[in-house]
């Protein structure tokens, strides 16, 4: 696998609800395909480039994550930067999830990226062992549920 691993799915509808629900950390554990996520520490507010926001997060055992948004462009791309908490944040995490949105007949064609480019050098070859199949189907129910919250159950 390259450092980049990336779904899309068409989502029969406009671009904005789609990145509404991706600058708002409150609804994360909504869409989250994998089921890790379990709430934001800071949610209800649209994100910025430079913004932090912490999420509770459980796999196997409770953890939290700090997250930096590094990339954004309104209703086209946002993406942020995930380490963990505290001092264990300085040795795990560095991933990048990114959200691209095109809009194409028929909706958004929407990519989600899992970049582990700038994943620490201690925790990248066993990110990359452990979690690479399963995180492909989690971002393929990631991207089935925002188009069911976006354009329903029909969307699937």
């Amino acid at each position: 696998m390259s450092d980049v691993l990336s779904v899309q799915r068409l989502i029969p509808s406009p671009p904005e609800p789609i990145f509404d629900l991706l600058a708002d950390p409150a609804g994360h554990a909504d869409i989250d395909g994998g089921g890790t996520v379990k709430g934001a520490r800071s949610g209800g507010r649209r994100l910025a480039v430079g913004d932090r926001f912490g999420m509770d997060m459980h796999l196997g055992v409770a953890y939290s994550t700090r997250n930096t948004v590094i990339e954004l462009d309104e209703n086209r791309r946002i993406a942020w930067q995930t380490t963990a908490s505290g001092p264990l944040g300085t040795l795990l995490g560095g991933r990048v999830w990114r959200y691209v949105l095109e809009p194409v007949e028929g909706g958004t064609l929407v990519t989600e990226s899992w970049d582990l480019s700038q994943e620490r050098w201690t925790s990248k070859p066993f990110v990359k062992a452990t979690m690479t199949s399963s995180t492909r189907a989690n971002m393929e129910r990631t991207l089935e549920r925002i188009a069911e919250l976006v354009a329903g159950p029909a969307a699937h």
